[in-house]
């Protein structure tokens, strides 16, 4: 009968001190990335990796089946926009182009003659339309001929660099054959995942810096765009940066720590 009081007691002394615990945790103040009232979730500094990507990159390919007859840039050079990358020998292309040129001579011609015959009524208004129809085949042959001419000189759609170089003059390439990757090491970007409890402040345009491991130097950066959905497996969404100012010593690849400014 001794043993049950003390049972008892430890008992009640147990969920006493429980109770003192949970009060005593409750009226500690909130630390980390939770905010009391506001729901912000922010750290006062946050690192997140991120790797610098050309805003405009593209793989050239060949148009055509033909050789290589020069190329005017080698990997690692720049070049401005709507200068020659690539040149194709198109010498058998322009010379079906002027025999195309010729027909057409011979078609309008032979049509002029059709259409004073007309008049003299010794042919009839079918004669014509053929004679009429023949010459805008021709014409059809030479935009044809002259499109595919097109295709034998490629130029830069926007100014950058070789990225590399992946065939070489005097090659027989075939149609759809890459010829070579570009960059556009003007306008870098990163990409970004950051918590979804940030979409309740990050808007375009928040600027932030970038710690660049290749350089040892910090850039500033700002929001270029959010992801348009919020991953529910990682509660993460995506955002896209972009880096402020020219710095010629930045490249596509390379990488750092970026970092967020308190909030």
């Amino acid at each position: 009968m001794s043993l049950r009081p003390r049972v008892t007691i430890l008992f009640f002394n147990s969920q006493l001190i429980i109770r003192v615990a949970v009060v005593f945790l409750c009226l500690l103040p909130i630390q980390g990335p939770f905010a009391e009232e506001t729901g912000k979730i922010l750290p006062t500094k946050t690192e997140i990796r991120a790797q610098l990507t050309p805003r405009r990159h593209a793989v050239l390919s060949a148009e055509l089946d033909g050789k290589i007859k020069s190329m005017s840039f080698r990997e690692g050079e720049s070049f401005k926009q709507g200068q020659t990358l690539v040149e194709f020998d198109c010498s058998e292309d322009m010379a079906w182009l002027r025999k195309a040129q010729a027909e057409l001579k011979i078609e309008q011609k032979k049509h002029q003659a059709k259409l004073r015959m007309s008049e003299m009524k010794s042919i009839g208004a079918l004669d014509v339309e053929i004679s009429e129809a023949t010459v805008e085949k021709a014409r059809a042959e030479i935009a044809l001929r002259e499109a595919r001419l097109k295709k034998c000189v490629i130029v830069a759609p926007f100014p950058g660099r070789i990225a590399e170089s992946i065939a070489f003059a005097h090659e027989y390439i075939s149609n759809g054959k890459p010829l070579m990757k570009i960059v556009d090491e003007s306008n870098l970007e990163m990409e970004l995942i950051v918590s979804s409890h940030w979409w309740k402040w990050l808007k375009r345009g928040v600027e932030f810096k970038i710690h660049i491991d290749e350089t040892n130097q910090d850039y500033p950066a700002e929001t270029l765009s959010l992801g348009a959905e919020i991953n529910p497996v990682s509660q993460s969404f995506k955002v896209i940066g972009r880096i402020k100012g020219d710095f010629p010593e930045l490249l596509p690849g390379m990488s750092g720590s970026v970092t967020f400014p308190s909030h």
